[in-house]
This record gives C-alpha cells, sequence and structure tokens, in this order.
C-alpha cells in the first residue's frame, strides 16, 4: 500500500533478549535532548507516560511511569462527548479528591523500580471503574481534576525518585498541550524547568514521530537502537522488521 519500503515491529528482538520491549525512545531521546553538563528528564504523555533520564555523562534510565492521556480522554469522552479535555479546561475546574487519589496512588505498578512498563491492558476504564465504586457520587470534573492529578503526581514522583538531579523535564506528546496538566507538573517539581519540547524546536506531537523514524534509520544501517539500561535485556539488539516493497 506505502509503496516504499517498511520497518515495522520494533520490539520483539528485545522480548527475545529477555527485555521489556518497551519504553524504546529513550536513545531517541538522548540524542536529541542530552547534554553533556547536565542531567535532563524527557516525559512523553501519551496515552500512557514515560520518562528517560539523560545523565551528563551518556548514562540513559527510562520506564514507564504509568497513565498518561489514556484514563482523562476516556472520561472526558464519555460525560462530555469530546475526545479529549482541551488545555485542562475541564479538569481546571473540578475539585481534587484526596480519597480518590490515595486509591489510584496505590497502584502496584507505581511503586515497582524500572525497568518496567505497562499500557492499557491495566489502566483502562475497567481498572477505573473499581476505584471510584466508593466514589459514585463525586462530580464528573471532579473526577477528572483528580485523574490529570494522577498522572501529574506519577509522573513528578517518579521524576524525583530517580533524577532528583535534574534541571530540567522537557515535555512531549498531547499532554504537552495539556496547559493545566503543565502547571500540575511544574507545582510538583519545584526548582526543575519544566517546557515543552516545542522549546527546543521539535513540536511535542511530532517527537514520538521523529523517534520511530529514527529507529527505522537505525534498522536500515544494521545499528543497535535498544538499550538495556532501559528494557531490562541482556543486551542491545538491531530492532525492527524490515518488509520490502
Amino acid at each position: 500500500l506505502t509503496g516504499i519500503d517498511v520497518v515495522a515491529d520494533f520490539r520483539n528482538r528485545d522480548l527475545a533478549a529477555g527485555g521489556q520491549g518497551a519504553p524504546l525512545v529513550p536513545a531517541f531521546h538522548q540524542g536529541v535532548f542530552g547534554t553533556s553538563g547536565s542531567c535532563v528528564a524527557v516525559l512523553n504523555i501519551g496515552g500512557i507516560s514515560n520518562l528517560s533520564v539523560l545523565k551528563p555523562d551518556g548514562g540513559v534510565l527510562g520506564w514507564d511511569c504509568g497513565p498518561g492521556n489514556a484514563l482523562m480522554d476516556f472520561w472526558c469522552q464519555a460525560h462530555t462527548g469530546q475526545a479529549f479535555d482541551r488545555d485542562g479546561a475541564w479538569a481546571a475546574i473540578g475539585a481534587l479528591h484526596e480519597g480518590l487519589l490515595a486509591r489510584l496512588m496505590a497502584e502496584d505498578y507505581l511503586h515497582k523500580a524500572p525497568p518496567k512498563s505497562t499500557g492499557r491492558d491495566l489502566f483502562n476504564p475497567d481498572w477505573l471503574a473499581q476505584h471510584l465504586v466508593l466514589h459514585t457520587d463525586l462530580p464528573h470534573a471532579d473526577v477528572q481534576a483528580t485523574l490529570t492529578e494522577f498522572t501529574a503526581r506519577a509522573c513528578a514522583d517518579d521524576t524525583k525518585r530517580f533524577a532528583p538531579e535534574a534541571t530540567s523535564l522537557t515535555v512531549c506528546g498531547g499532554g504537552a498541550l495539556n496547559g493545566h496538566m503543565m502547571h500540575r507538573l511544574s507545582q510538583h517539581l519545584p526548582g526543575v524547568k519544566v517546557h515543552s519540547s516545542q522549546e527546543l524546536g521539535l513540536p511535542p506531537l511530532q517527537v514520538e514521530a521523529a523517534a520511530f523514524a529514527w529507529l527505522a534509520f537505525k534498522t536500515m544501517r544494521r545499528e543497535t537502537a535498544s538499550l538495556p539500561s532501559v528494557t531490562g535485556a541482556r543486551g542491545a539488539r538491531v530492532l525492527g522488521a524490515i518488509y520490502p516493497r
């Protein structure tokens, strides 16, 4: 259909080497956002959020923090008919419910040490429904505010726990366009510059696409692109399968 060579299926060779197969973007983040003078962190907030910690000596850590936009988007679609909460405006008028937040933050996955990865197989509407059983009377906007805080807290806690020396947090993915989310991240990370990847010349909605184009480039050159420090694999691997036109 494309009429060109296609590179896909990037995760299987890392899985075969005992790795998580995810996240795969930290190596790209290092190449684009890493600096030699300081530790920086890169947070991608898509459906799931993942954090890359880029050390000044070239070392890289990376893992999935937990939910990104997935739960917020589901709740917004279900109760407003909109696909997402534009700029976090709906969440901003809601009130944070500390009891519900505590239940969400008790999720075992959040307290595991990396390497680790997760997805919508865990953070999905059924998972959310289990936690809302005791909070059926909450206004919908309050649930949205709490879900937004949940994502911000999970990401900020991981940044403080595993990258306490980070001087900046570059945010990409759809979450970077959520002004309320960016504000909450800043509040939880005093002393850390929280900013969109747009400020560094790469629009937040293009970062992941650029990362997979880079992974494909590495595949075609037969160069390794996985990081054992991120996925936990036995060694770096050439990733992807090539489907010639």
